[in-house]
């Protein structure tokens, strides 16, 4: 009787192991095809962070629901419907997500039907709401659902995936954020080596303290305006446009000068 139960503890231990080791094997195969090397640097990135940013985005949701509300009322009038813009932009292991954000343009279109240039679509108002980050509310939802993160590097157009470096494809290790290390430290008016330089500096490095400050850093800059530039005054251009000769010239990190 008692071999019985000791095949039957056997059995049921073997099955464990087996189930472990499959899941484990699941996981690190995963891990392997996204290419995902990046290490948390703390407690806080490992196990706080997401479920932190979860709840207080949905707190702001819930508390800000009023100014969304206006605002979505404003951009139907003023700009046309619908009034959220959605967008597909890289996230975390350059996965694909849905970018919600007010929409800040017209539908203007040209005597052929083809959609006018930017910086013609955008109204005063469209500025208004850009210079404000007012058209990014729409981006809590994004956290809320483990898109974004509240600090992050920013996430850009997915036009721009073939044209990073190997290091700043590493900008990607991390849910991209609301704000982030170089949105405090210059934005729109600082050069794109420079705003890679500071996503990887935060990506290799994430504290509670250091969201606080960047946190706190933003939301001084929003309410001075500070660091803007809209449409055709950005400083850095299309990444797209700017490195567009990066492959025929064979040009490497080095060559980008990063």
């Amino acid at each position: 009787m008692r071999g019985k139960r000791v095949c039957r503890g056997l059995v049921k231990l073997g099955f464990c192991v087996s189930a472990t080791a499959g899941v484990l094997a699941f996981v690190a195969e995963r891990f392997e095809a996204r290419g995902n090397c990046h290490k948390p640097y703390g407690v806080y990135e490992a196990y706080v962070k997401r479920p932190f940013d979860a709840a207080l985005a949905a707190g702001a949701l819930l508390g800000l629901s009023p100014v969304f509300l206006v605002t979505a009322a404003l951009v139907r009038f003023r700009l046309g419907s619908p009034a959220l813009f959605r967008q597909e932009r890289p996230g975390r292991d350059e996965k694909i997500f849905r970018l919600c954000k007010f929409r800040s343009m017209t539908d203007g279109t040209d005597e052929e039907g083809r959609l006018l240039p930017d910086d013609e679509r955008l109204t005063s108002f469209g500025r208004t709401l850009r210079s404000t980050s007012m058209d990014e509310l729409p981006e809590l939802w994004n956290i809320v659902k483990g898109d974004m993160a509240l600090v992050g590097p920013r996430p850009l157009l997915k036009e721009y995936l073939p044209y990073y470096t190997e290091a700043e494809r590493h900008r990607h290790d991390v849910r991209p954020g609301l704000t982030g290390l170089a949105q405090v430290h210059g934005r729109n008016t600082i050069s794109w080596e420079e705003k890679f330089a500071r996503d990887r500096e935060y990506v290799g490095r994430i504290t509670f303290l250091g969201d606080l400050k960047i946190v706190l850093e933003t939301v001084v800059k929003t309410l001075k305006r500070s660091d803007v530039r809209v449409g055709r005054e950005h400083v850095a251009g299309r990444l797209d446009v700017v490195r567009e000769g990066w492959k025929e010239e064979g040009m490497g990190e080095e060559g980008a000068g990063v």
